[in-house]
C-alpha cells in the first residue's frame, strides 16, 4: 500500500502555485485563446481569483491576453522552453569533445550560457590530476564581467546593454584584477571582439586564469562558451588553438557554417 502511495504525483504545498498550475494546464490544453468564465469553469476557481493570478502571470509575460477577458499561453514560455532546449542541445554536442581536450590539457574545460547577468556552468570535463580545485560546480553562476564566457556575451551586446548592465550590477568585484569600472570593461570587450576569444585574469578567483571562445548555433548566434581553467602560472597559450578548433567543432555540430 506505501509503494503505491510513493507514486500518487506530489500536489505543490503552496495553495496559489497549485493554482497557477492547474490554470497553466487549461491555457496549455487550447491553442486559442481561452475566456476567463471557461478557465473558471474548467479549473474550478471563482473568476476573480483566476483573473488576479492571471493577471501577473501576464504581466511576467508566462500568459498573453490578446483582448479583454481571454488569456493563452505567453511567449516568455517559448522563450525559456528554447532556453532549455538549447542547453540541452549544447551540452551533448559538446561533452565528447571537451573529454577530449581535458585528455590534451589536462586541465579543466568548462561549458557556460548567459542566463541574465550571470553564465551558468551547464558542464565540466576535469580529474583530479589538473591539481586545481573545482570551486565552480555544475549549476554555479558567476557575474559576466568578472569571467571569460561572460565577456563573450557582453561583446555581442549593443554599447547601450553593456552601460545598462553595468548601471545594474554595479560592476562588483571579487579580486583585485576583477574589471569594476565601464570604460576599462569597454576596452576590454573591444579586444574580445577583435580576436575572438576573452580571458579572465585572477579576475572572478585569485589565482586562476581562463580563456574562452565561442560556441554558436545554426543562425550565427552566440549559444555558449568554452572555457580553459587552469592555475595563473600554469595557463599555457598553445592551449588557445586547441581551444578554438573544440569550439568551432562544437558549433558545425549545432548546425554553424561560417
Amino acid at each position: 500500500m506505501r509503494k503505491a502511495e510513493a507514486h500518487q504525483p506530489v500536489a505543490p504545498t503552496i495553495q496559489v502555485i497549485e493554482r497557477l498550475f492547474s490554470l497553466m494546464d487549461v491555457l496549455a490544453s487550447r491553442e486559442d485563446a481561452i475566456s476567463l468564465k471557461e478557465i473558471s469553469e474548467k479549473t474550478g476557481l471563482h473568476p476573480s481569483t483566476a483573473h488576479r493570478i492571471l493577471n501577473d502571470l501576464t504581466i511576467g509575460r508566462f500568459v498573453d491576453r490578446p483582448e479583454p477577458g481571454s488569456y493563452r499561453l505567453g511567449m516568455r514560455l517559448l522563450e525559456l522552453g528554447n532556453m532549455v532546449k538549447a542547453r540541452l542541445n549544447v551540452r551533448d554536442a559538446a561533452l565528447a569533445p571537451m573529454r577530449d581536450l581535458h585528455k590534451l590539457i589536462q586541465q579543466p574545460v568548462n561549458l557556460s550560457m548567459r542566463q541574465g547577468d550571470e553564465i551558468v556552468y551547464i558542464e565540466r570535463a576535469y580529474s583530479e590530476r589538473s591539481g586545481m580545485q573545482v570551486v565552480r560546480a555544475i549549476g554555479g553562476r558567476a557575474p559576466l564581467h568578472l569571467t571569460s564566457v561572460g565577456k563573450l556575451f557582453l561583446s555581442v551586446d549593443e554599447p547601450m546593454k553593456v552601460r545598462s548592465y553595468a548601471t545594474r550590477t554595479g560592476l562588483n568585484g571579487h579580486t583585485k584584477n576583477s574589471i569594476t569600472q565601464l570604460p576599462i570593461l569597454e576596452r576590454e570587450l573591444s579586444k574580445v571582439r577583435q580576436y575572438g576569444i576573452a580571458r579572465d585574469n585572477e579576475e572572478l578567483e585569485l589565482g586562476v586564469r581562463c580563456i574562452a571562445a565561442g560556441i554558436y548555433d545554426d543562425q550565427g548566434k552566440l549559444l555558449a562558451g568554452l572555457s580553459i581553467s587552469a592555475p595563473a602560472d600554469r595557463l599555457d597559450e598553445a592551449w588557445l588553438t586547441k581551444l578554438q578548433s573544440t569550439a568551432e567543432a562544437i558549433s558545425q555540430a549545432l548546425g554553424y557554417k561560417e
